[in-house]
C-alpha cells in the first residue's frame, strides 16, 4: 500500500507533540487522523467507514493508557498495527503486530518505523 493511501490515527494528549507528528506524516504524504485522547480515538476506530492502517498512541494518555486502547482497537480491529510512543519505550513490552518508538525520536526515526510497519 503506498503512503498516499495509508492511513495512520495518531492519539496524543499534548497538543504540540500531535501537531508536530500529524505534520511530519502528512509530509511523507500519509493521510492522518488525529485524537487528543481514548475517546476520541475510539469514535475513529467505532466508525467501520473509517480506513486506518496504522494506530500511533502515547501510552502516557489521561483517563485510559495508550496499551487499553490498543487492547480495545484490536477486539474492535483485529491485526491493526499498533506503533506505542513513550519516553519509556525499554520498558514495554508489546505483543505480536505493536511497535513501540522512544520518545523524543527525530523525524528519521520515526519515518523509519512506520515505513517498517507500513509497507
Amino acid at each position: 500500500m503506498s503512503t498516499k493511501t495509508s492511513t495512520i490515527l495518531v492519539v496524543e494528549d499534548d497538543a504540540i507533540v500531535r501537531t508536530l507528528i500529524v505534520d511530519v506524516l502528512e509530509e511523507l504524504e500519509y493521510r492522518v487522523l488525529e485524537a487528543d485522547g481514548c475517546e476520541e480515538a475510539l469514535d475513529f476506530i467505532n466508525d467501520e467507514d473509517q480506513h486506518i492502517d496504522l494506530l500511533m498512541t502515547d501510552v502516557g494518555l489521561p483517563v485510559m493508557d495508550g496499551r487499553e486502547l490498543a487492547k480495545q482497537a484490536r477486539m474492535l480491529r483485529p491485526g491493526l498495527p499498533i506503533l506505542f510512543a513513550s519516553g519509556y519505550a525499554e520498558s514495554i513490552e508489546v505483543p505480536d503486530g505493536m511497535h513501540v518508538i522512544g520518545k523524543p525520536f527525530s523525524i528519521d526515526q520515526l519515518r523509519d518505523k512506520v515505513k517498517n510497519i507500513l509497507p
